[in-house]
């Protein structure tokens, strides 16, 4: 005969706005400083079932285990018969959230809300509407004194959304033997979505990729290395070597792998030579993003789950441009104006060479050159330097710089 049990939902919804009440120092992201304290969910959770308990004269049976204080897992057994030693196992329900930026949500994100059949908040889904959905179930075992035969088994683990702490989590459990009671008899894991069953999950290694060319000021590029490009190139041919070395698997088939990233933002510049204005730069650009996004699907892609639309969905990627609402145009000094002929003759004097360095003083009617004395290998770098000689030159150019115009 089938288990028939249901869920009271007042006393479910009652329950997560307690546990929501302290969801918000149980978030995990030890980078930013939110170590979560999983003990503050596990005290409600057994206040919850404390009628229930053995130490109340009832059938569950109740252990907490931590291995760092505040951060602990919480095991529930609810007693079979005549298989008491077998075991049915709700595992992977976690105590910890990851961080909500309040900013972003319509709602307090720290806060149960209750809109019809929807109950925002931080864990509602991942994964405290699950802690407190196998706490109502326990609930609904001892208060029916439901008999099983196998001894029914959760475990509430601390520590999933983040492994940067070592020694806390679910892992740390099984290596104590702990929970070796969960090699007796299946075990679910109630930590996925869509009340489906989850056949598989994608592994996860996370990577990143430090590109190091050479600084340069930026209106010389041509003298630096550009780290951005050599990062985007690379990864190219990383991706390209990828998908030779691990394609497709006529495995993957059946479980419909997806795990590519939803968004991306590459940030640049560009260094436009004085002879082009900006105006024409920023509507070609604008135009080169227009042309992809209506023809996104022509784009070449890499692996074989590389797409950008989805017709059954009626989905297609795109891409959003955004300019810098200013900026600064180049400039090309006139080669035939008295000032950089006074100037260039100067240097050369004092130098024997010049280096005339390439809008709006020179729009303005302006006789515009640009100079200085500094060292160009060091511009906007570390343990930048200046040669007194050079300052010393700089003394001799202007004045011949002055002289020379002064006689022009």
């Amino acid at each position: 005969m089938a288990l028939d049990l249901t869920l009271n939902e007042d006393a479910y919804i009652t329950l997560l706005r307690k546990i929501m009440t302290v969801s918000e120092r149980v978030q995990n992201a030890p980078g930013l400083g939110l170590i979560p304290q999983e003990d503050l969910v596990s005290d409600i959770v057994l206040e919850e079932l404390k009628p229930y308990l053995k130490q109340q004269g009832g059938p569950i049976e109740a252990q907490r285990i931590a291995f760092k204080e505040g951060r602990g897992h919480l095991i529930l057994k609810y007693a079979g018969t005549s298989k008491a030693d077998e075991t049915i196992n709700l595992v992977g329900s976690h105590m910890d959230v990851v961080p909500a930026n309040p900013e972003g949500w319509e709602r307090d994100p720290f806060t149960l809300s209750v809109e019809g059949d929807k109950l925002y908040g931080r864990g509602t889904t991942d994964c405290l509407g699950h802690v407190a959905l196998v706490t109502q179930l326990f609930v609904e075992l001892a208060k029916r004194n439901v008999v099983t035969q196998k001894t029914v088994t959760a475990v509430l683990i601390a520590s999933e959304e983040n492994g940067d702490i070592a020694g806390v989590g679910v892992e740390t459990l099984m290596e104590t033997g702990k929970i070796d009671f969960l090699k007796t008899g299946p075990v679910l894991w109630v930590d996925t979505s869509d009340s489906q069953p989850c056949i598989g999950t994608a592994g996860a290694l996370t990577w990143s990729i430090k590109a190091t060319g050479k600084l340069f000021h930026s209106g010389l590029p041509h003298l630096g290395m550009n780290a951005l490009e050599l990062a985007m190139d690379a990864i190219k041919v990383i991706q390209d070597r990828f998908y030779k070395d691990f394609p497709a698997h006529e495995g993957e088939i059946p479980y419909n792998f997806a795990c590519g990233p939803p968004w991306c933002k590459v940030t640049g510049d560009v260094r436009l030579s004085p002879f082009y204005e900006v105006h024409d730069l920023r509507a070609k650009l604008n135009a080169y993003v227009d042309d992809l996004n209506a023809n996104i699907t022509s784009l070449e892609s890499r692996g074989p789950h590389s797409k950008y639309s989805l017709p059954k969905e009626n989905l297609v990627a795109k891409l959003e441009l955004t300019l810098a609402e200013n900026a600064m145009e180049g400039i090309a000094c006139s080669l035939d104006s008295i000032g950089f002929k006074a100037f260039d003759e100067a240097t050369r004097q004092v130098k024997v060479s010049s280096l005339p360095l390439v809008r709006d003083l020179q729009r303005a009617g302006l006789d515009l050159t640009l100079a200085g004395f500094g060292k160009s290998a060091v511009y906007h770098g570390d343990n930048e330097y200046c040669l007194l000689s050079d300052m010393k030159d700089a003394v001799r150019i202007l004045g011949r710089f002055i002289h020379n115009v002064d006689s022009a």
